[in-house]
């Protein structure tokens, strides 16, 4: 029995994690669920986002299942996301984007994997004014060798490990020559020791260009902070939107699953929620553990639910009747 650490989250992200339990449950994993607390409501009750308590938990299960979190607007940390990647080193944020058959977008057969280094870059926070008047302000990258190194090597690894043709990566070294150049340059090294798998290279404008025009040309996409962060919602704006696009962050000793969507505080407690982003995440997260057999089933039973699109929730189909509990109900059905 493996331990997971489960943060339910704020606004919607008790319902949908609900249902993502219920058919990870029904899937056959040897999953224990150990709860844990972040965000506004651990807030509230804690006074911090983020208790030391849940830290723990993390620390000992090394996996945690996590719903949306609200950040509080000028209080705690600036980003709990950002606060637990850096905490966990959890340095490759991976998103998969797969076109559905069951969901009208303007492309079919998307299939892109958006691998985006997670601890550097113009994220870590080094900003400040220039002037006494905050008029002026600056912030900073960081980009290291061994940071690019490791998360190219990542993105080569998931290519073999996951039978993929092709890694691109993604870069602006034409303008920040130290930064981007630094990172295309050890992209450049890592390609070199792995000649089985293709290797392409794309300033990031024209990568956003080629990836609505011609998504088919990327299979793997590897690149900095930002860019990463810009990319992907880029590419879940090709097969349908936030609300099926699933997320990993992963670091040598500990990962962790989510809903890349928010918290949806509006439509929170009115059983409308579409649960399939934190439940493609619970199938990452199955593999992840070496339950590769129930991930298969999970996904399989998703995918058919989803694409007959009857038991779905209104944003699939808006004519359904069917709720976040439903929708989980009927992929449990399948799954039977």
């Amino acid at each position: 029995m493996r331990k997971v650490t489960l943060i339910k989250g704020d606004g919607i992200g008790p319902s949908i994690m609900d249902a993502a339990v219920a058919v990870i449950n029904a899937s056959g994993a040897n999953i224990e669920w150990v709860e844990a607390e972040a965000g506004l409501g651990a807030y509230e009750r804690h006074g911090t986002p983020l208790p030391e308590a849940t830290l723990e938990s993390i620390a000992e299960t090394r996996v945690a299942f996590k719903g949306p979190l609200t950040t509080m607007v000028g209080e705690g940390f600036r980003s709990i996301n950002v606060e637990l990647r850096k905490e966990y080193d959890l340095y490759a944020n991976v998103r998969p984007a797969k076109s559905w058959r069951g969901v009208k977008t303007r492309f079919e057969d998307v299939d892109i994997v958006i691998v985006r280094e997670n601890t550097e870059g113009l994220y870590v926070g080094l900003e400040h004014y220039l002037s006494p008047k905050k008029d002026i302000a600056e912030s900073l990258a960081v980009v290291t060798k061994a940071g690019s190194e490791r998360i190219v090597e990542y993105a080569f690894q998931y290519a073999i490990d996951n039978n993929r043709k092709k890694v691109t990566v993604c870069h602006k070294a034409n303008i920040l020559k130290f930064t981007q150049g630094l990172f295309l340059n050890t992209a450049r090294e890592v390609a070199a020791r792995y000649p089985q798998i293709e290797f392409d290279e794309k300033i990031i404008d024209a990568a956003c260009m080629h990836m609505v025009m011609r998504p088919e040309q990327f299979d793997v996409v590897v690149t900095t902070n930002m860019f990463g962060d810009i990319l992907s919602d880029l590419t879940a704006g090709l097969v349908g939107g936030l609300g099926l696009m699933p997320g990993a962050n992963i670091g040598a000793d500990a990962a962790l699953f989510e809903a890349v969507h928010g918290s949806a505080p509006d439509i929170a407690g009115k059983n409308i929620a579409n649960p399939t982003a934190v439940m493609m995440a619970g199938v990452m997260m199955l593999h992840h553990l070496g339950e590769h057999e129930p991930a298969q089933r999970l996904q399989t039973a998703l995918e058919s639910v989803v694409n007959a699109g009857e038991f779905v929730t209104p944003d699939l189909n808006p004519n359904s009747k069917t709720g976040t509990s439903g929708f989980a109900e009927a992929i449990v059905a399948a799954l039977r």
